[in-house]
């Protein structure tokens, strides 16, 4: 009499006419091919041909931060203060100045800003595609500088702000990168969502109560919301970009 020893092959009954059994091993549980590729560390990394909007908007920003390091001092700052996104300079040229104040990461190429966006905008661009990812971003910043920035003009015409209120300095991805954030953590699951918005909510609700700057500490949680608000339209498109 056979006995089955724990860790073994199960044995099944014996398999044509020489009656040998066929050993039945219990097949692997294989994981969804949908999350076995996410679960390696190089692919958090941007490529040519897999994130090319990540890739090449990560070469840009590495170019203007080391710049913006070893350039001359007063190059640099008459640059960044024309790429602000400003009252003055939306009012006189809100395209141009949308554009270039994303072109530089505040604080340099080491600020968590800086160091977030090469994961964040990979895995979101890895998830739905590189339109849809640059679409995002742009939303993101757009929206949260209008709704900003605005507020500014209205309180400088009401006199309750200083003109020179007009012309503070205001550039930087943080404002797109939120937005890619809130919109990717409608792709995790329930348990790694939660943690995100978590962390990230907890460090802009200490900015806000440090207040200090006002602008970008209002900016920062309309951003988010604004990636959170596109959930349904994010889980569209990593549907269609999976089928």
């Amino acid at each position: 009499m056979a006995v089955r020893r724990p860790g073994r092959a199960r044995c099944g009954t014996p398999d044509g006419p020489s009656g040998r059994g066929r050993c039945l091993r219990p097949a692997r549980r294989e994981r969804p091919a949908r999350h076995r590729g996410l679960l390696r560390p190089q692919r958090l990394l941007p490529t040519p041909t897999g994130t090319p909007f990540t890739f090449s908007y990560a070469l840009v920003l590495l170019a203007t931060s080391l710049y913006a390091e070893f350039g001359d001092p007063a190059t640099v700052a008459a640059l960044q203060q024309a790429s602000s996104t400003d009252v003055a300079h939306l009012v006189r040229m809100p395209p141009s100045a949308l554009a270039a104040s994303a072109l530089w990461a505040a604080g340099g190429p080491l600020s968590p800003f800086t160091i977030a966006f090469v994961p964040v905008l990979t895995t979101l661009e890895r998830r739905i595609g590189a339109l849809r990812t640059a679409a995002v971003f742009a939303v993101g910043h757009v929206v949260a500088t209008l709704v900003t920035e605005v507020p500014v003009a209205v309180s400088v015409v009401a006199g309750r702000l200083p003109a020179s209120s007009l012309h503070r300095l205001d550039y930087g991805i943080s404002f797109g990168l939120l937005a890619c954030v809130g919109a990717l953590a409608g792709l995790l699951n329930r348990w790694a969502r939660v943690l995100v918005l978590v962390c990230v909510g907890s460090m802009l609700l200490y900015d806000l109560a440090v207040f200090a700057d006002p602008v970008a500490d209002w900016g920062h949680p309309l951003a988010l919301l604004t990636g959170v608000s596109g959930w349904l339209l994010v889980r569209r498109a990593a549907f269609r970009r999976r089928g």
